[in-house]
């Protein structure tokens, strides 16, 4: 999951944003939303201890490849208190904002550029990726590009588009 969160910060870091890239990640308990998060997080330049904002909500993270925003709302009791923390500030242009849990924020928080939801398989991982909008189209196709030279096993991608 790493691997494939670095593959991704990588393309996350070299695609040009006119607005925040928004993506959302699902999957169960313990599927590895926040280890790809980590990788993701590592490939934009973080070197410290990624740890799930479980609690605080989001963990902001200022890196020379843009300002990235870790969201987990697992614990979050209503979509309103999104409100009250100033979500939309977060999504500002060039910012990247990761959002574990989307389905909690529901009716508030804007659609994202890119779907993520991993499956817990008996030979690994399943990642399904779904792009929303043109600039998630963009990320999927670097994906594809970057994991065609890798060597990542025991995560098989599906791809979705639904701009």
């Amino acid at each position: 999951m790493v691997a494939f969160g670095e593959v991704l910060g990588g393309v996350l870091s070299t695609v040009s944003r006119r607005a925040a890239a928004v993506l959302y990640f699902q999957g169960e308990l313990g599927a590895g939303k926040t280890t790809l998060c980590r990788g993701i997080l590592q490939a934009c330049g973080h070197n410290g201890v990624v740890k799930s904002p479980t609690y605080t909500l989001v963990e902001p993270y200022a890196l020379a490849a843009a300002t990235v925003y870790h969201f987990d709302l697992y614990r979050l009791g209503d979509p309103e208190e999104l409100e009250y923390m100033g979500i939309r500030d977060y999504f500002e242009p060039g910012n990247v904002c990761l959002i574990e849990w989307p389905d909690k924020g529901r009716g508030i928080l804007q659609m994202p550029d890119l779907e993520l939801t991993i499956s817990v398989t008996p030979m690994g991982r399943r990642l399904s990726l779904i792009s929303h909008t043109d600039q998630g189209e963009v990320v999927v196709v670097g994906v594809r590009s970057g994991l065609a030279g890798s060597n990542i096993k025991g995560i098989t991608i599906s791809e979705e588009a639904q701009c």
